[in-house]
């Protein structure tokens, strides 16, 4: 299947267009944060007889690269901080919020349940029932639709939903030999049974059980699938190098013009406050070409500057049925409207959940890609959205994988992730969905469009995408 995709979508029309049409235009149409265009007039996508769901707000602690400040730090103090920006933002009293949902994929094993310890942090009541999920990530995406679910069935009016992730410290545990061995120390009765066991171990049983960023199903490395994923779509370094930079060209300007209005300081203990994302560093394409593959080597085309980085951070959004929050006095943001989750093959499609996502969610609400006003996308490598990009644009390939009949189309980059992405401002795994969603709430007031489509791929080859429209002015 591999090599039939490799050979199909090789002979597909070129599109290193992208560069000359994407890369410069961007940066010269992208708007100042203080000039609120007014947004087109077209149809809601308001459903009769289901709840219109509102994003309140939405916040992030400033996302940093793992190792650096937050390093100290747990999950859950991230989340905490996340959630109290929440409340100092919104000052929503903590005994309106029904329920508390947050994201993580790298669990902390003394608090399994995130999403209660951070709440409990937070100072929200602990009357407040609160549960995390994971779905690598896409898991504060995921956290987000359960709370839409919730508001939409009547059972919630107000729910918190978030992700918080932290790289910095990933648990490392024993070998399964060790393992047992001090499972089974810890039941034996006499001296003689605890000396028996422990002369049983070995040196090999103090080899550590270190994490790797692998699919369990494959054991194959995002890395790597990415690196294959560009090959068969005849992706070349020098495109992904162009769209790295592209993406931190565009977050160090958004982030200089102040447009990154999610992002909510916070003071570390022990520590200075932090501000901003650390990640952001626009190179050159000649330093950037001086690095070698990072996965598939010697000859492969991902490497560090054209991948995202291993990240620390938390976000979390305050959802609310619309009546509650015109209730409360609140101007929300923007509605979450339809949704979609996908999944497919894990060994060759890993990466493809958006091409996969996209039309089904259009479809859903009645859109084309020509409604869609601004596009958010999961930077998880630049190979994997130029691939996306090139999927998407293909006949071909929605004929013969995806069982449709014409392509869906590619988004116009001048569209596209126009405030940087998850290459440039960072990926904290379970924390990126959020971002995306309040992102394109903040870009269509911005920019005067009213539709907006997020979209991402996620570990086991599974993808979602969501279309957020925004609140009326």
């Amino acid at each position: 299947m591999s090599c039939m995709l490799t050979y199909a979508i090789r002979n597909l029309p070129a599109s290193s267009a992208w560069a000359a049409r994407g890369f410069v235009r961007p940066l010269s149409c992208s708007l100042p944060l203080q000039a609120a265009v007014q947004p087109k007039s077209k149809k809601t996508l308001a459903k009769n007889g289901v709840k219109n769901v509102v994003v309140v707000e939405g916040v992030r602690i400033p996302f940093l690269q793992s190792g650096t400040t937050y390093a100290d730090l747990m999950p859950h103090d991230l989340a905490r901080a996340a959630l109290q920006g929440l409340l100092n933002r919104t000052s929503v009293p903590r005994d309106v919020v029904d329920y508390i949902v947050y994201g993580t994929v790298i669990q902390e094993v003394k608090t399994s349940n995130v999403a209660r310890e951070a709440a409990l942090g937070a100072g929200f009541s602990d009357k407040t029932p609160a549960h995390t999920v994971t779905m690598a990530c896409i898991s504060s995406n995921q956290a987000m639709t359960t709370g839409v679910g919730m508001i939409a069935a009547g059972q919630c009016d107000v729910v918190v939903a978030g992700g918080t992730e932290l790289m910095s410290d990933v648990p490392i545990r024993h070998s399964r030999k060790m393992r047992k061995t001090m499972l089974t120390l810890n039941r034996a009765k006499t001296l003689g049974q605890k000396l028996a066991l422990i002369s049983k171990i070995r040196p090999d049983y103090f080899a550590p059980e270190l994490p790797a960023v692998a699919e369990f199903s494959t054991s194959e490395t995002m890395g790597h699938s990415a690196d294959r994923l560009a090959a068969a779509f005849a992706i070349s370094r020098l495109e992904q190098d162009e769209y790295a930079l592209r993406s931190h060209t565009l977050a160090k300007k958004a982030q200089e013009g102040g447009m990154l209005v999610d992002v909510v300081p916070f003071k570390v203990p022990g520590k200075e406050t932090v501000t901003k994302d650390n990640g952001i560093r626009p190179s050159s394409l000649e330093q950037m070409g001086k690095l070698k593959p990072a996965f598939v080597k010697p000859y492969g085309t991902v490497t560090p500057a054209n991948s995202s980085f291993l990240t620390d951070g938390a976000s979390a959004v305050l959802l609310m049925s619309e009546e509650k929050a015109l209730a409360l006095g609140y101007k929300p943001k923007a509605y979450l409207r339809d949704f979609v989750y996908v999944s497919q093959d894990p060994k060759d499609q890993l990466l493809l959940g958006p091409t996969y996502a996209t039309p089904k969610v259009l479809e859903k609400a009645g859109l084309t890609m020509a409604d869609v006003d601004v596009f958010e996308f999961h930077e998880a490598f630049a190979g994997q959205i130029l691939a996306n990009l090139k999927a998407m644009d293909s006949d071909w390939f929605a004929q013969n994988y995806m069982g449709r009949k014409s392509k869906v189309g590619a988004p116009p980059l001048e569209k596209f992730n126009t405030w940087g992405g998850s290459l440039s401002l960072g990926h904290p795994f379970a924390a990126t969905g959020c971002r995306l969603v309040i992102t394109a709430a903040h870009r269509l007031k911005k920019e005067g469009g009213q539709y907006g489509l997020v979209a991402a791929c996620a570990a086991g080859g599974q993808g979602h995408a969501m279309l957020v429209e925004l609140y009326p002015q």
